[in-house]
């Protein structure tokens, strides 16, 4: 009796163990199914129903697509849900058309590049005080409140006008005059900070381009207002 009962364990646990891999082979084969129903039915959406798809597990492999549809017809396959890794067999290059089979493209000639004329600089003194009264009118000089600090702005509009006067005829000279409303110091107060305002300026223009023997200042304060009240804040380049 206890001889058949140590035969009958190992019976069972083959048995066990053959319906076990039964099982797993059925929902395996489920598996494959379904993945591969699901990847025909993605190529066919994509207009690729021309080749074959094979799964072992979760693993795809491609057949049977012609070289220009094979690398499309792998991404449409990697991108189905469950799909774990796919693969294509054959020829995945696509072929490239004849050089025959491509028309010519005449060739065009661009047109030269046309050459964009700018004005020489005046050489008289009125065309130089003209140009430099048109660039302070666009730009103006400006100075943080109350002090000869030049605003980033104003520091910049300065730098252009030593530029342009640099062109001009080595034989012209400037005088940069700065100009206040009177402040709470009064005139004393007004007359320093309109001087030390145009000596900044000259200070820019001899910085980029001007010989310092060129270049002369004076502060006039407020002793010559100009009509439009912020106007009397104002730094004037004269040619002389």
């Amino acid at each position: 009796m206890r001889q058949r009962w140590i035969l009958v364990v190992p019976v069972a646990v083959l048995v066990t163990a053959l319906l076990a891999g039964v099982a797993t082979w059925t929902r395996s084969g489920s598996i494959e199914r379904d993945l591969a129903g699901r990847a025909q039915a993605a190529l066919f959406q994509a207009g690729l129903p021309t080749g074959d798809v094979r799964f072992d597990g979760r693993d795809a492999t491609l057949s049977g697509f012609p070289p220009g549809q094979a690398l499309r017809a792998l991404e449409i396959v990697q991108n189905v849900d469950g799909v774990r890794a796919a693969k294509i067999t054959g020829d995945v290059i696509p072929v490239a058309p004849s050089p025959t089979s491509t028309p010519s493209t005449p060739t065009t000639t661009s047109p030269p590049p046309t050459t964009s004329t700018t004005a020489p600089p005046p050489t008289d003194k009125a065309g130089v005080q003209a140009e430099i009264d048109r660039m302070l009118t666009e730009s103006p000089i400006a100075f943080e409140p109350d002090t000869a600090n030049l605003t980033p702005e104003g520091e910049q509009a300065a730098r252009s006008i030593a530029i342009a006067l640099a062109k001009a005829p080595a034989g012209f000279r400037f005088r940069v005059t700065g100009h206040v409303a009177r402040g709470p110091g009064g005139e004393s107060a007004a007359l320093k900070l309109s001087r030390d305002r145009a000596r900044a300026v000259a200070r820019i223009l001899t910085a980029n381009g001007l010989a310092a023997k060129r270049v002369t200042y004076r502060g006039l304060g407020d002793t010559r207002p100009a009509t439009g009240g912020e106007e009397d804040r104002r730094v004037e380049i004269t040619v002389v």
